[in-house]
């Protein structure tokens, strides 16, 4: 089996996009029932967790100024249960890649593990609370909403599961997460009901970002109507979230995984993998063989999600760090995800593999495409056999003609010539046009 040429699209897609992100910030914060609750000198705890949110930082500056402005003390508290080894140091390591620091923001920034337990839920279990947190006068949250990378439910990613687990810290996690899915689909929400009685939580900034990573939407929900509420917006979510554009593949080449890119290190919601235990996968799309060539360094060597790949490189394998690894996986207790997949000297190497192992002898028949990760999709290279279906759809664009994938003298993929605008490429000060 030879490599195929493969040409470049982007997916056209018509979406909703915030262009002033720091006012809409603003004015979502004096537009909420939480600004006329508010009195000088209280102390506001500002829960920001461990996911990528676009412009976080100016998101995180806004909202203490909003607070300040009201004659509030604000400071930000760590609202990601396990992640970061676990541990204050990389939780506040974590915060500070996204620019929430104290330099920065000119706050707090508390990031120690100490939680306390608030009550029981009605399933007879401990509810874990940030102790930082419990002792503010009033806590609100950044939380994007969106997906959930493990389960299927009213409440995934978003404001109900940063206050039950983020907030919960590693005890809380792990509280929900050693009954699978069950914990977090059934058992979160009525943590989060409890959580609403007994602490001073009173409103989430409420973050949707489109299929290009822009902000999409900005909505502060207050703690009376967020039940109710964030099944709203995760159905928006859900519309807006990015997608491959193809039902079928017979190989999917993915530059990255991390989890920079997803909590999953590869979006399940993406590939259409959702290799959760007891679970059935998800029926599009459908993709006969992965490979995942690298990890990311903002993963600080937590490779999450490996295992939904079928081939790797060595390289991938040698950048997992087993602390934070092994940490992440025995807490979060997914553990087929991260199976250590086939893994080859080079990247062409594992391509090459792929394309042998993928159920499609017929050259002029592969179905190939290649991402940079599964979080930037709006460019992907497709082979020929794509690049005729794509030439009859509104949605897909042709950009320039079909080339030969670029490989250095290692046989390693030279991303950042594929994807010059992606994560990768901007690690490396490249700004290229994508056909260049």
């Amino acid at each position: 089996m030879e490599l195929p040429q493969f040409g470049l699209v982007r997916q056209v897609q018509d979406q909703p996009e915030i262009a002033h992100v720091a006012e809409a910030v603003c004015q979502a914060w004096e537009a909420s029932a939480l600004a006329k609750r508010l009195r000088p000198g209280q102390t506001v705890a500002i829960g920001i967790g461990s996911r990528g949110i676009v412009g976080i930082a100016v998101m995180a500056r806004e909202t203490i100024a909003f607070f300040r402005a009201k004659g509030c003390q604000p400071f930000i508290v760590a609202a990601m249960g396990s992640h970061g080894g676990a541990n204050a140091q990389g939780q506040r390591d974590l915060l500070a890649e996204y620019g929430i620091s104290e330099a920065n923001l000119g706050v707090p920034v508390k990031t120690d593990m100490t939680s306390t337990v608030i009550g029981r839920t009605p399933f007879g279990e401990p509810v874990h609370w940030d102790a930082n947190a419990l002792a503010a006068d009033v806590v609100v949250t950044l939380s994007r909403i969106k997906p959930h990378t493990d389960f299927r439910g009213r409440y995934e990613s978003g404001i109900v599961k940063m206050l039950a687990i983020g907030l919960g810290k590693r005890e809380g996690a792990s509280q929900h997460h050693q009954w699978g899915f069950l914990g977090l689909r059934d058992r979160m929400p009525e943590s989060a009901r409890l959580i609403l009685e007994k602490t001073p939580f009173e409103a989430g900034l409420a973050i949707l970002e489109n299929s290009r990573e822009r902000t999409a939407r900005l909505e502060v929900v207050d703690k009376a109507d967020l039940m109710d509420r964030e099944p709203e917006l995760l159905a928006e979510a859900w519309r807006l979230m990015a997608r491959l554009p193809f039902h079928q593949l017979d190989l999917l080449i993915i530059g990255e995984i991390g989890k920079n890119y997803s909590g999953a290190g590869i979006d399940p919601n993406v590939v259409g993998r959702l290799l959760v235990e007891t679970m059935v996968d998800e029926p599009n799309p459908s993709i006969t063989r992965i490979c995942a060539l690298d990890l990311s360094p903002e993963s600080h060597g937590n490779g999450t999600g490996v295992g939904i790949a079928d081939l790797t490189t060595q390289r991938l394998l040698d950048s997992i760090d087993p602390i934070p690894f092994r940490m992440n996986n025995l807490t979060a207790r997914f553990l087929w995800r991260s199976k250590l997949p086939i893994a080859f000297n080079n990247d062409l190497e594992c391509i090459l593999s792929g394309l042998e192992t993928c159920w499609q002898p017929i050259q002029e028949s592969l179905r190939v495409a290649v991402i940079p990760n599964s979080l930037e999709l709006e460019h992907l290279w497709i082979s020929p056999a794509l690049i005729a279906e794509a030439s009859q759809r509104q949605d897909l664009v042709i950009e320039g003609k079909l080339e030969s994938l670029p490989f250095d003298a290692s046989g390693n993929l030279v991303q950042r010539q594929l994807f010059p605008h992606s994560v990768a490429a901007g690690r490396s000060g490249k700004k290229e046009h994508p056909q260049t």
